[in-house]
């Protein structure tokens, strides 16, 4: 087949680099698909039209796996520091504007799309209208370098090592709740292991495995495996089955703040509600100069101070 000479980059050849690029890292046509906002079928036609103008072949696929070529790999390689050199230029340029544009993805805890990005994102967007935001609520650990986000919340403690964390927000205090419903017809525990004759709603980590809850008196901790009928995969499910007069749910305060007010929960153990770090917002260490990064890191600072 006759090869076009890549003498002078167009438009499309830095788009299918980047394309090949995205599918290489990522091993996937589909996560690249969503990472690079295209359908699948148009990122697997852009490496075709790549591969077909160089004359070789860069990508291995089968029905289950997507893998480099040795030729591939090369390029990868190279493609990986010309594109960061792009990138850095790009950010620099973005730096010296009056306001940031550009697009912001962030891997987000259902905990922390509730706590900050609901009622502080419209902040962030009111001031600064020419950027876009891509958030995924995802309880589950990501490593966010590799599937394409550019930042993420979490609680800390669990902030992989070797990037910037942000504190947001003070730490937070952790409560067992029911409903005045469920305690009238249950007898309210006064110790941690009185749970074990309750019916608690358990909670499934992002790692896979049920949460243990944690209580601490002054310098007393205990951990307790509670039982339960219902185990849920994150605090807003747990929130509404407490609701429901299902049975002791266990959060963050701040989550429940309205319904303690109202009366709709009460908080079972209270002088064992232990106080655990903050949330956090981080980031790779070569994306500091992000558009919009620093600014969105501003408005959460500024409305969440710790």
């Amino acid at each position: 087949m006759p090869v076009r000479p890549v003498a002078r980059l167009s438009r499309s050849d830095l788009a299918d680099l980047n394309a090949f690029r995205a599918v290489e890292r990522l091993r996937s046509f589909t996560q690249a698909a969503v990472e690079l906002g295209i359908t699948t079928s148009a990122l697997s036609h852009a490496v075709r039209n790549l591969e077909g103008r160089l004359g070789v072949r860069l990508l291995n696929r089968t029905s289950r796996t997507v893998s480099p070529t040795e030729a591939g790999a090369k390029l990868s390689a190279r493609l990986n520091v010309g594109f960061e050199e792009i990138i850095e230029a790009l950010d620099e340029i973005n730096a010296s504007r009056e306001k940031p544009v550009g697009r912001l993805r962030l891997n987000v805890l259902r905990d922390g799309a509730r706590l900050i990005i609901g009622p502080h994102l419209p902040v962030f967007l009111k001031r600064y209208p020419d950027m876009q935001i891509d958030i995924t609520v995802d309880d589950r650990m990501v490593d966010i370098i590799s599937e394409g986000f550019d930042a993420g919340i979490r609680y800390g403690g669990t902030v992989p090592e070797d990037f910037i964390a942000v504190k947001l927000g003070q730490e937070l205090r952790w409560v067992a709740v029911a409903s005045p419903r469920y305690l009238y017809h249950h007898q309210p525990p006064f110790l941690p292991e009185d749970l074990m004759a309750h019916s608690c709603i358990q909670i499934r980590t992002g790692a896979g495995t049920i949460y243990k809850w944690e209580f601490r008196k002054d310098n007393d901790y205990r951990e307790i495996d509670v039982p339960g009928q219902v185990c849920v995969g994150d605090t807003i499910m747990g929130i509404d089955l407490a609701l429901g007069d299902v049975g002791i749910t266990y959060c963050p305060e701040k989550r429940v703040e309205k319904y303690i007010k109202n009366g709709e929960l009460r908080v079972v153990l209270p002088d064992w509600s232990p106080v655990e770090p903050a949330m956090y917002l981080y980031y790779p260490r070569n994306r500091h100069n992000l558009p919009g990064l620093h600014e969105l890191i501003s408005v959460l600072r500024e409305r969440m101070p710790v």
